[in-house]
């Protein structure tokens, strides 16, 4: 527990924490190995009320004053044990929060109480074969076949928890010559005719929580399924949603460098190398003090974004990217110098290290790449720049002139 906790952030990091020892870390290796999505885990998670977390009251969730604080930290704690699991619990936050930012009411009465309560699972489509990064350049189309019913056409690329999930957030183009007012998100269930699960992919880490192409061939929905009720608004929608949802990706990040440094401490202190514990060496002392310090900052950078977030300020678009990207730098930094730490016995799949390596590679690409991450801090600097013209007097008369322009 945090010193700075409420009683309410205790409540869930200890409920988390209670179901990350006790389950899933037993779990943990076998779920690996398998590729399988762990149900018994998700059981236990929804038991626990935590898949509600994020979700308010009204709509049958458990979120309180500091829903996206709360998600976070029920993410790291999960992480810490899995970061696997991790993921695969805070993809349904991914999905749902386009609902919660831009979901009618009807909307969200009808699909956040079967979330909450663990019922249902969701998952975000927006990621294509060509196009990642630039989430502008969708291929996927939906054509509206009359008044009352859309048809949605194409295939998604990287759907984390597809074919697990029952409800499907999918943004495709619908006014493919309006730059704005291009793309809208649609709410599609798995048993709907034309919809289908495709490649299932074989990969490096979090082998717990699938990652699959999803198809959509001609699937028919109405208009009480077009995200808040009116075209147009669903790259809006889609950067909303990313970010409140990258905080949580950056939790995952802390998380899965604070389990790492754990078992690398405790190995440490038990490796005896040369006649004494390894622990005692120098080098080896400098290596855990900035993995320590690394993880602790990015652990406040993040906390501090969910804060923000649910204060409800304006402009947080620059510190969730920059959550991001350094949580799960320092993720990735923090978990090969354990590796490196526990030596050839880290490279083995009998350790529990190299899971966690694997595991936290992905959190520096999936909901947006850390370079892109760079660019959106660099640009929100730059706006941010245009407020600080009084500067422009400590600027020496010759360059006076690139700063007018």
């Amino acid at each position: 527990m945090s010193r700075l906790d409420t009683p309410e952030n205790a409540r869930w990091r200890q409920t988390a924490r209670d179901i990350a020892e006790k389950v899933i870390r037993p779990l943990s290796k076998k779920y690996d190995e398998l590729q399988e999505y762990p149900w018994e885990i998700k059981d236990a998670l929804a038991e626990a009320g935590l898949m509600g977390v994020w979700i308010p009251k009204e709509y049958g969730g458990q979120a309180g004053e500091t829903p996206v604080l709360d998600l976070c930290i029920v993410v790291e704690e999960i992480s810490r044990a899995d970061p696997a699991i991790g993921v695969l619990y805070a993809v349904n936050a991914l999905g749902s929060f386009p609902i919660l930012v831009g979901g009618t009411d009807e909307q969200k009465k009808r699909f956040l109480p079967e979330i909450a309560a663990g019922r249902k699972l969701v998952a975000f489509c927006l990621s294509e074969k060509t196009a990642g990064s630039d989430a502008q350049g969708l291929k996927v189309r939906a054509i509206k076949d009359g008044e009352e019913t859309w048809s949605i056409h194409g295939e998604k690329k990287w759907t984390t928890n597809g074919g697990a999930a029952d409800i499907y957030t999918v943004f495709a183009v619908t006014d493919p010559t309006s730059r704005s007012r291009r793309i809208s998100a649609f709410l599609v269930e798995k048993d709907m005719e034309g919809f289908s699960i495709g490649k299932v992919e074989d990969k490096m880490g979090i082998r717990a929580v699938p990652v699959v192409e999803t198809v959509f061939d001609g699937v028919k929905v109405g208009n009480d399924r077009l995200l808040g009720g009116r075209p147009g608004m669903g790259f809006r929608h889609a950067m909303m949603t990313l970010d409140r949802a990258r905080p949580g990706v950056a939790a995952q990040g802390v998380g899965c460098a604070q389990g790492a440094l754990e078992l690398a401490t405790v190995y440490a202190m038990r490796r005896q190398q040369f006649g004494k514990s390894i622990s005692g060496f120098q080098m080896v002392q400098e290596m855990l003090a900035n993995m320590s310090t690394k993880t602790e900052a990015a652990r406040q950078l993040v906390y501090y974004c969910a804060r923000q977030l649910d204060a409800g300020l304006d402009n947080t678009t620059l510190v969730a990217a920059q959550a991001k990207l350094y949580a799960t730098d320092v993720s990735m930094e923090v978990t090969t110098d354990a590796v490196q730490i526990f030596g050839g016995y880290g490279y083995m799949r009998d350790y529990p290290i190299e899971k966690l390596m694997r595991d936290a590679k992905i959190t520096q690409i999936y909901e947006g790449t850390n370079q892109i991450q760079r660019l959106v801090v660099a640009r929100g600097l730059l706006k941010e720049a245009e407020n600080l013209t009084h500067l422009n007097a400590y600027i020496p008369e010759e360059h006076q002139e690139v700063y007018e322009e």
